[in-house]
């Protein structure tokens, strides 16, 4: 399996070159050559790994599919160790649980920071320590977070041998809580460094940084973000997994909707379909930050500047340049690497959008891959928390409340069970959930008291010498050879 960059590069790579690389050498994004197809008998060989020997071994048959440069028992190994009961708090790691008729959440926060991205953050740190241990190296993690990523990223890669984390967040837009969980440890490994500015400028230093070529060999410099293959790769797993658990045979589909502002969750998605997945919908469900629910509505891809980008209740969808985006445009223009750089390293740094609307590619985009699009709002995202509390008894949190919410709007086949992703448990937006509920949700006890620990972080301006700068004293160069 060889790896290419949605920008037309020429080079062509294994997965664990790409694995501590992140972006590729023009600037683009990794995919595979070509979908692995899952045909009916492999389903069915994946639906009985998932039941009888669980998720690890759904995830390493999978994995397995797109990796050939680990030796199989390694990976198996890998896999074994990442999902556990004791990491994800429950033996099924990825619950379905039924909401209301032909509605479903699927339970991706159990694992150590209660937000999906441990889904993938606990294989990536693993992954990344068999790496660099086979070949001897070191590698210093640069991350960009909205919320959840930063603290999955932090405690998955605390205290892992060879790798130092600096991950980058909009000064004072997380909640309480998502703050507390990064900036409250104090392993020598990470460094968390608060930005001024809003998502989005922390996203454009990470990829300013991973395209000085010279500064990334230097000081050998990796992502976690979801410009990462492997992370995306890690979340197709999921996918399966949902859909095993909603159906008994093969013939039977059913749509996920996911609550999405980066487009790597959902993008997942598109993978898992792309291989032969029986996926009706995929429905991306944005808060007021709707670039991707406007560009699925008509075809015009518009990026927002920090003034325009709101301040909302669901702060990890806060974001209005939608990195994992190039991917699927990439497959929508049929795998065309200079059209699609065209577009996103010409049109949007020139214009800030790019017009899609007359394209017939687009016009055949919903039919194909099976997009569809919805927002939320706050006053949306009070009254859905409420409903579903007062209704079925259950609290969910502000982004899973927006995926409700627009999952409702277009569940229009009762014949087909359609699956909520949840993004993370209430607490880490307590906030919020009060304002629904009027009372706190609940708290694992392990978080107890997290806000008032002492805090280590550096505060500085949306300036990428400054990062480097930073990175350049806290860690030493790669050696040379």
């Amino acid at each position: 399996m060889k790896y290419l960059s949605t920008r037309g590069h020429a080079d062509r790579k294994q997965f664990c070159d790409i694995l501590l690389e992140g972006l590729a050498p023009d600037g683009g994004l990794y995919l595979p050559e070509t979908y692995p197809k899952i045909t009916a008998a492999a389903l069915t060989k994946l639906r009985k790994a998932y039941h009888e020997q669980g998720y690890a071994e759904l995830a390493f048959q999978i994995l397995s599919l797109y990796i050939d440069d680990i030796p199989a028992a390694d990976l198996k190994a890998i896999c074994a160790k990442t999902y556990t009961a004791e990491v994800f708090g429950t033996g099924e790691i990825v619950p379905l649980r039924h909401l209301e008729d032909g509605l479903w959440l699927e339970a991706l926060s159990n694992g150590p920071t209660l937000a999906f991205k441990d889904m993938a953050m606990q294989l990536l740190g693993n992954l990344f320590e068999y790496e660099l241990g086979r070949r001897g190296e070191q590698l210093n993690i640069l991350g960009a977070t909205s919320g959840d990523t930063g603290s999955a990223a932090e405690y998955a890669m605390r205290g892992k041998e060879g790798v130092r984390v600096f991950m980058t967040s909009p000064h004072g837009r997380m909640s309480a809580f998502q703050q507390a969980q990064m900036f409250s440890l104090q392993d020598e490994n990470i460094h968390n460094i608060a930005i001024e500015g809003v998502f989005d400028d922390c996203q454009d230093i990470v990829k300013a940084v991973s395209n000085d070529h010279a500064f990334k060999a230097k000081y050998k410099i990796g992502t976690v973000n979801s410009i990462n293959w492997a992370r995306l790769l890690a979340q197709v797993v999921y996918y399966f997994a949902g859909y095993i658990q909603a159906t008994e045979t093969n013939n039977q589909k059913v749509s996920f909707t996911v609550p999405s502002g980066n487009f790597g969750n959902i993008c997942a998605g598109h993978v898992a379909r792309m291989m032969g997945l029986p996926i009706a919908k995929l429905v991306v469900a944005t808060n007021e930050n709707d670039v991707l629910d406007e560009f699925f509505r008509t075809g015009v891809y518009r990026v927002r500047g920090s003034a325009d980008t709101h301040e909302t209740s669901s702060p990890s969808m806060d974001i209005s340049k939608a990195s994992n985006f190039e991917r699927f445009i990439f497959d929508l223009l049929g795998r065309n690497g200079q059209r699609t750089k065209a577009l996103f390293s010409a049109a949007l740094q020139t214009y800030g959008r790019f017009d899609l609307s007359a394209d017939p590619l687009f016009a055949d985009a919903a039919k194909k891959y099976g997009f569809e699009s919805g927002k939320s709002t706050h006053a949306d995202r009070l009254a859905t928390i409420k409903d579903t509390f007062e209704r079925h008894g259950v609290t969910i949190d502000t982004h899973t409340a927006d995926g409700v919410k627009v999952a409702r709007e277009h569940h229009s086949d009762a014949k087909v069970p359609m699956i909520v992703l949840e993004t993370a448990l209430p607490i880490k937006f307590a906030e919020t959930i009060i304002e629904a509920l009027g009372h706190a949700p609940e708290r694992p006890a392990k978080f107890a008291g997290i806000e008032d620990l002492p805090k280590r972080v550096h505060v500085m301006p949306a300036d990428v010498e400054q990062v480097k700068a930073y990175i350049e004293r806290h860690c030493a160069p790669a050696a040379q050879g």
